[in-house]
């Protein structure tokens, strides 16, 4: 379970708009956009090349190959020949049972309200045609077409909101690791590869959300976010029409401290997780919302393009607890306190007290969360 801040800005509807400014006062003066504040719940798509050893996590690569971790070398060296190389499981992405539509629907169901799909994580392959990406991609290679464009359509048609993860990094990227032996004096990697991929995505998909991590253990400035950052909220054509969250990313996180209620008023922060039990989701999703966080749900299609039995029966449980308590969730806010020290299960938003009884049921004990109204708007 990963915990990440956000720099959030505005879904603005002015015909004139702030001109902001290369420098981190300027940029994070920009404000909330409501449209996330008010969503709470969306889910991560985590889709690539590493979607088809299926083994262990995203980070397969690095763990087989860069941490050298016994599992994933014991699990290299059992199923696949020697010399097999983390580039020939690209031939073996096919995508074949991809079905934007149908995903579109099952995550609408669910009642998350946007979707972030990983473009490209720190393997560096790309799911769309990407120009700074020659042959380690899914127009060259795999699926042989645009993986991230018709999701965006399908999504959006109904009325969800699409956003983009793009590692800043790339593993085992040799322009990178020229760059870090500079200690990052030069920016190779940055100019040909992180930054053009960057335009290229908000230029073509419009994403309404960019999550980008991955700055390693280089500032802000190797990176050029500042600039980035200044023409997305300026020129870019997200900077009207679409709220867009940026990930953090700049010298450390020194400036982002606290996390929960102390850290409501500072920036918005959000909760990713994954796993396979609906209670657990329905816990921490209240537990998040009532301290004013957004949460994202993990879900990992397969690399023949299918979203398994087990996510799904997930996905549709969250949904149709959420069409009954969703008043709970959609545009709450805060309270003066977001848990009760004595009952540690209950967990408050403006209006709504959340109750999260525990049950004994065939032996086990399940969580059950409910709501109801109550008056808490005294001052």
């Amino acid at each position: 379970m990963a915990l990440y801040f956000l720099l959030l800005l505005p879904l603005l509807v002015q015909v004139t708009w702030s001109e902001y400014t290369p420098d981190w006062a300027s940029l994070d003066a920009r404000p909330l956009p409501p449209w996330y504040d008010q969503a709470k719940f969306g889910i991560f798509l985590h889709w690539g090349v590493f979607s088809v050893p299926s083994f262990g996590s995203e980070w397969f690569w690095w763990y087989w190959q860069g941490a050298k971790w016994p599992k994933y070398v014991k699990f290299m060296n059992d199923n696949y020949p020697p010399g097999f190389t983390y580039p020939d499981f690209a031939s073996e992405f096919h995508a074949e049972f991809y079905n934007p539509e149908s995903w579109a629907k099952l995550i609408a169901n669910s009642g998350a309200k946007y979707v972030v799909l990983t473009s490209k994580h720190h393997e560096g392959f790309t799911l769309w045609g990407s120009n700074c990406s020659w042959n380690w991609n899914a127009m060259d290679v795999g699926p042989k077409r645009d993986l991230v464009g018709p999701l965006a359509a399908a999504v959006r048609k109904r009325g969800l909101h699409f956003g983009l993860y793009h590692s800043l990094f790339e593993w085992f990227n040799p322009l990178f690791h020229q760059d870090k032996a500079t200690g990052f004096k030069t920016q190779t990697f940055v100019k040909q590869k992180t930054l053009p991929e960057l335009y290229e995505i908000v230029l073509k998909y419009h994403p309404e959300v960019i999550w980008s991590d991955g700055d390693v253990a280089a500032s802000s400035s190797y990176w050029n976010s500042k600039e980035f950052l200044a023409w997305l909220y300026n020129s870019s054509p997200v900077k009207v029409a679409f709220g867009t969250i940026s990930f953090l990313y700049r010298t450390t996180l020194r400036e982002s401290t606290g996390v929960g209620s102390n850290f409501m008023n500072i920036y918005k922060w959000l909760l990713s997780h994954c796993g396979l039990f609906e209670f657990w989701y329905l816990q921490d999703l209240m537990r998040t919302v009532s301290c004013g966080g957004n949460y994202l749900l993990n879900v990992g299609p397969t690399a023949e393009g299918w979203i398994v039995p087990s996510f799904q029966s997930v996905l549709q449980a969250v949904g149709t607890w959420l069409k009954v308590n969703g008043e709970a969730v959609y545009g709450s806010s805060p309270w003066r306190a977001q848990n009760d020290s004595t009952t540690p299960a209950i967990w408050y938003v403006a209006t709504i007290v959340c109750i999260v009884p525990r049950i004994q049921f065939i032996d086990k004990v399940i969580p059950i969360m409910g709501c109801y109204k109550d008056d808490i708007n005294d001052p």
